[in-house]
Protein backbone atom coordinates (compact mmCIF):
# COMPACT_ATOMS: atom_id res chain seq x y z
CA UNK A 1 0.00 0.00 0.00
CA UNK A 2 1.26 3.45 -0.43
CA UNK A 3 2.32 5.75 2.30
CA UNK A 4 -1.38 7.00 4.37
CA UNK A 5 -1.82 10.34 2.83
CA UNK A 6 -4.85 11.42 0.52
CA UNK A 7 -4.12 9.67 -2.75
CA UNK A 8 -6.02 10.71 -6.22
CA UNK A 9 -7.21 8.53 -8.69
CA UNK A 10 -7.55 8.87 -12.37
CA UNK A 11 -9.23 6.46 -14.52
CA UNK A 12 -12.69 5.21 -16.25
CA UNK A 13 -16.33 4.08 -15.43
CA UNK A 14 -17.37 1.32 -17.63
CA UNK A 15 -21.36 0.46 -17.47
CA UNK A 16 -22.81 -2.45 -19.83
CA UNK A 17 -26.61 -3.46 -19.46
CA UNK A 18 -26.87 -6.97 -21.65
CA UNK A 19 -30.55 -7.47 -21.92
CA UNK A 20 -33.46 -7.15 -22.78
CA UNK A 21 -31.22 -4.54 -25.15
CA UNK A 22 -27.84 -4.14 -25.28
CA UNK A 23 -26.64 -0.47 -24.02
CA UNK A 24 -23.06 0.66 -22.73
CA UNK A 25 -21.19 3.42 -21.69
CA UNK A 26 -17.23 4.52 -20.68
CA UNK A 27 -16.15 7.77 -19.18
CA UNK A 28 -12.93 8.81 -17.85
CA UNK A 29 -13.17 9.97 -13.93
CA UNK A 30 -11.14 10.84 -10.96
CA UNK A 31 -12.41 10.24 -7.46
CA UNK A 32 -10.54 10.01 -3.39
CA UNK A 33 -9.05 7.43 -1.77
CA UNK A 34 -9.13 8.81 1.87
CA UNK A 35 -6.97 7.32 4.69
CA UNK A 36 -9.84 7.99 7.00
CA UNK A 37 -7.95 7.31 10.25
CA UNK A 38 -5.50 10.65 10.86
CA UNK A 39 -7.12 12.24 7.85
CA UNK A 40 -6.93 15.56 9.62
CA UNK A 41 -3.17 15.62 10.45
CA UNK A 42 -2.55 14.17 6.59
CA UNK A 43 -4.64 16.37 4.11
CA UNK A 44 -2.49 18.48 2.74
CA UNK A 45 -3.97 20.56 0.13
CA UNK A 46 -6.72 18.61 0.16
CA UNK A 47 -9.88 20.93 1.64
CA UNK A 48 -11.37 18.59 4.30
CA UNK A 49 -14.53 19.81 6.20
CA UNK A 50 -13.79 23.13 4.01
CA UNK A 51 -14.54 25.35 0.81
CA UNK A 52 -12.66 24.28 -1.78
CA UNK A 53 -12.57 23.88 -5.31
CA UNK A 54 -12.04 20.18 -4.80
CA UNK A 55 -12.92 18.73 -0.93
CA UNK A 56 -14.26 16.22 1.16
CA UNK A 57 -16.92 16.23 3.57
CA UNK A 58 -17.66 13.80 6.43
CA UNK A 59 -21.63 15.18 6.26
CA UNK A 60 -21.79 13.85 2.81
CA UNK A 61 -21.68 9.80 4.24
CA UNK A 62 -23.18 7.71 6.48
CA UNK A 63 -25.85 9.29 8.89
CA UNK A 64 -24.43 13.03 8.33
CA UNK A 65 -22.25 13.21 11.40
CA UNK A 66 -20.47 16.52 11.78
CA UNK A 67 -16.53 16.27 12.78
CA UNK A 68 -17.85 17.31 16.15
CA UNK A 69 -19.85 14.93 16.41
CA UNK A 70 -16.72 12.35 15.02
CA UNK A 71 -17.45 12.46 11.42
CA UNK A 72 -18.33 9.41 9.00
CA UNK A 73 -15.45 7.64 10.60
CA UNK A 74 -17.43 7.28 14.00
CA UNK A 75 -20.41 6.64 12.14
CA UNK A 76 -18.77 3.54 10.48
CA UNK A 77 -17.09 2.35 13.27
CA UNK A 78 -20.62 2.47 15.21
CA UNK A 79 -21.78 0.43 11.78
CA UNK A 80 -19.23 -2.26 12.05
CA UNK A 81 -19.69 -2.48 15.98
CA UNK A 82 -23.66 -3.24 15.56
CA UNK A 83 -22.91 -5.55 13.15
CA UNK A 84 -20.43 -7.61 15.44
CA UNK A 85 -17.46 -6.20 13.93
CA UNK A 86 -14.55 -5.19 16.38
CA UNK A 87 -11.41 -5.98 15.36
CA UNK A 88 -11.49 -3.82 12.04
CA UNK A 89 -9.73 -1.02 14.15
CA UNK A 90 -6.72 -0.71 11.49
CA UNK A 91 -6.50 1.60 8.61
CA UNK A 92 -10.23 2.83 6.80
CA UNK A 93 -9.69 3.63 3.35
CA UNK A 94 -12.62 5.10 1.45
CA UNK A 95 -12.88 5.13 -1.99
CA UNK A 96 -15.04 8.02 -3.14
CA UNK A 97 -16.16 10.93 -5.54
CA UNK A 98 -15.34 14.53 -4.00
CA UNK A 99 -17.40 17.22 -4.28
CA UNK A 100 -16.70 19.44 -7.03
CA UNK A 101 -17.31 23.34 -6.09
CA UNK A 102 -19.67 22.60 -3.52
CA UNK A 103 -21.57 20.33 -5.19
CA UNK A 104 -21.78 16.30 -4.88
CA UNK A 105 -23.52 12.94 -5.54
CA UNK A 106 -22.08 10.00 -4.23
CA UNK A 107 -23.79 6.85 -6.53
CA UNK A 108 -21.53 4.73 -4.52
CA UNK A 109 -18.36 4.72 -1.94
CA UNK A 110 -16.09 1.66 -0.48
CA UNK A 111 -15.18 1.48 2.73
CA UNK A 112 -11.90 -0.51 2.65
CA UNK A 113 -11.84 -1.77 6.66
CA UNK A 114 -8.43 -3.28 7.83
CA UNK A 115 -7.19 -5.03 11.14
CA UNK A 116 -4.02 -3.19 12.89
CA UNK A 117 -1.78 -5.56 11.32
CA UNK A 118 -3.24 -4.26 8.01
CA UNK A 119 -5.12 -7.18 6.92
CA UNK A 120 -8.59 -6.70 5.26
CA UNK A 121 -11.15 -7.31 7.36
CA UNK A 122 -14.33 -6.09 5.80
CA UNK A 123 -15.45 -3.44 3.18
CA UNK A 124 -18.76 -1.34 3.15
CA UNK A 125 -20.32 -0.69 -0.30
CA UNK A 126 -22.22 2.49 0.64
CA UNK A 127 -24.91 3.23 -2.20
CA UNK A 128 -26.94 6.40 -2.80
CA UNK A 129 -30.19 6.68 -5.28
CA UNK A 130 -31.26 9.89 -6.94
CA UNK A 131 -34.38 10.00 -4.64
CA UNK A 132 -31.85 11.06 -1.51
CA UNK A 133 -31.89 7.10 0.13
CA UNK A 134 -28.96 5.61 0.85
CA UNK A 135 -28.33 1.66 1.74
CA UNK A 136 -24.97 -0.11 2.65
CA UNK A 137 -23.40 -3.64 1.87
CA UNK A 138 -21.60 -5.29 4.17
CA UNK A 139 -19.30 -7.65 2.95
CA UNK A 140 -17.26 -9.49 5.40
CA UNK A 141 -13.63 -11.32 5.22
CA UNK A 142 -13.39 -10.26 1.93
CA UNK A 143 -10.12 -10.68 0.13
CA UNK A 144 -8.77 -8.53 -2.65
CA UNK A 145 -9.52 -10.83 -6.17
CA UNK A 146 -12.20 -12.67 -4.69
CA UNK A 147 -15.59 -12.37 -5.52
CA UNK A 148 -17.89 -11.75 -3.01
CA UNK A 149 -21.92 -11.36 -3.35
CA UNK A 150 -24.99 -9.66 -1.94
CA UNK A 151 -28.35 -9.87 -2.23
CA UNK A 152 -29.66 -6.65 -3.90
CA UNK A 153 -32.54 -5.19 -1.46
CA UNK A 154 -32.02 -1.22 -2.65
CA UNK A 155 -34.46 0.50 -5.21
CA UNK A 156 -31.03 2.20 -7.59
CA UNK A 157 -32.44 2.34 -10.92
CA UNK A 158 -36.21 2.42 -12.41
CA UNK A 159 -34.91 0.00 -15.13
CA UNK A 160 -33.91 -2.40 -12.84
CA UNK A 161 -36.33 -4.50 -10.37
CA UNK A 162 -34.60 -5.24 -6.81
CA UNK A 163 -34.59 -8.79 -7.32
CA UNK A 164 -31.31 -10.65 -7.87
CA UNK A 165 -27.83 -10.26 -6.44
CA UNK A 166 -24.38 -8.14 -7.03
CA UNK A 167 -20.94 -9.62 -7.40
CA UNK A 168 -18.38 -7.25 -6.62
CA UNK A 169 -14.45 -8.03 -6.93
CA UNK A 170 -12.08 -5.42 -5.55
CA UNK A 171 -8.34 -5.27 -6.79
CA UNK A 172 -5.41 -2.38 -5.40
CA UNK A 173 -2.30 -3.37 -6.31
CA UNK A 174 0.95 -2.13 -7.82
CA UNK A 175 1.43 -2.09 -11.28
CA UNK A 176 3.67 -0.76 -14.09
CA UNK A 177 2.38 2.87 -14.12
CA UNK A 178 2.23 2.53 -10.42
CA UNK A 179 -0.57 1.79 -8.05
CA UNK A 180 -3.88 0.54 -9.62
CA UNK A 181 -7.49 -0.06 -8.39
CA UNK A 182 -10.16 -1.63 -9.68
CA UNK A 183 -14.03 -2.40 -8.35
CA UNK A 184 -16.02 -4.31 -10.11
CA UNK A 185 -19.88 -4.90 -9.58
CA UNK A 186 -21.83 -7.49 -11.78
CA UNK A 187 -26.11 -7.59 -11.49
CA UNK A 188 -27.71 -10.87 -11.81
CA UNK A 189 -31.29 -11.09 -11.81
CA UNK A 190 -33.50 -14.30 -12.26
CA UNK A 191 -32.86 -14.62 -15.73
CA UNK A 192 -28.67 -14.21 -15.10
CA UNK A 193 -26.64 -11.57 -16.09
CA UNK A 194 -27.72 -8.27 -16.18
CA UNK A 195 -25.57 -5.40 -15.70
CA UNK A 196 -21.75 -5.30 -15.96
CA UNK A 197 -20.22 -2.55 -14.01
CA UNK A 198 -16.48 -1.21 -13.30
CA UNK A 199 -14.64 1.78 -11.86
CA UNK A 200 -11.02 1.80 -12.19
CA UNK A 201 -7.94 4.33 -11.71
CA UNK A 202 -4.11 4.82 -10.89
CA UNK A 203 -3.38 6.21 -8.06
CA UNK A 204 -1.05 9.29 -7.16
CA UNK A 205 -0.69 11.31 -4.26
CA UNK A 206 -3.42 14.27 -4.11
CA UNK A 207 -0.62 16.87 -4.34
CA UNK A 208 -1.74 20.53 -5.36
CA UNK A 209 -0.83 19.80 -8.82
CA UNK A 210 -2.68 16.63 -8.98
CA UNK A 211 -5.78 18.59 -7.63
CA UNK A 212 -5.20 20.84 -10.13
CA UNK A 213 -4.87 18.53 -13.44
CA UNK A 214 -8.27 16.71 -11.45
CA UNK A 215 -9.88 20.42 -11.58
CA UNK A 216 -9.19 21.40 -15.31
CA UNK A 217 -9.92 17.73 -16.86
CA UNK A 218 -13.40 17.77 -14.78
CA UNK A 219 -14.54 20.78 -13.78
CA UNK A 220 -17.88 19.95 -14.00
CA UNK A 221 -17.73 16.35 -12.67
CA UNK A 222 -20.63 16.17 -10.34
CA UNK A 223 -23.18 18.04 -12.50
CA UNK A 224 -21.99 15.49 -14.84
CA UNK A 225 -22.57 12.29 -13.03
CA UNK A 226 -25.99 13.62 -12.41
CA UNK A 227 -26.58 14.87 -16.21
CA UNK A 228 -25.51 11.36 -17.51
CA UNK A 229 -28.03 9.19 -15.17
CA UNK A 230 -30.64 11.42 -16.29
CA UNK A 231 -29.43 10.99 -20.22
CA UNK A 232 -29.24 7.37 -20.03
CA UNK A 233 -32.02 6.98 -18.30
CA UNK A 234 -33.43 8.73 -21.70
CA UNK A 235 -31.76 6.53 -23.68
CA UNK A 236 -32.90 3.42 -22.17
CA UNK A 237 -36.72 4.64 -22.06
CA UNK A 238 -36.50 5.48 -26.06
CA UNK A 239 -35.24 1.40 -26.29
CA UNK A 240 -38.25 0.27 -24.19
CA UNK A 241 -36.64 -0.88 -21.65
CA UNK A 242 -38.77 -1.98 -19.42
CA UNK A 243 -39.88 0.80 -16.34
CA UNK A 244 -40.44 -0.40 -12.72
CA UNK A 245 -41.69 1.26 -9.72
CA UNK A 246 -39.75 2.59 -6.99
CA UNK A 247 -39.56 -0.07 -4.07
CA UNK A 248 -39.21 1.26 -0.02
CA UNK A 249 -36.05 1.45 1.03
CA UNK A 250 -34.99 -1.97 3.30
CA UNK A 251 -36.07 -1.54 6.75
CA UNK A 252 -32.52 -2.30 8.12
CA UNK A 253 -30.10 0.25 6.59
CA UNK A 254 -27.11 -2.61 6.51
CA UNK A 255 -27.20 -5.75 3.92
CA UNK A 256 -24.65 -8.67 4.97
Amino acid sequence: MSQERPLLGFGEVRHTRLRPRRHAFVYPTCFLMLPMRGLADTAGPLAVNRRGAISFHDTDHGDGRSPAEGGALAWLDALLQAEGIDDATGQVWLHCYPRMWGHTFKPVSFWYCHRPDGSLRAIVVEVNNTFGERHCYLLDQPRYGQELQARKVFHVSPFCTVRGGYRFRFVRAQRAGGERTMVRIDHDDDDGPLLRTSVSGTLEPATAQALRRALWAYPAMTLAIVARIHWHALRLWFKRVGFHRKHAPPAHPVTR
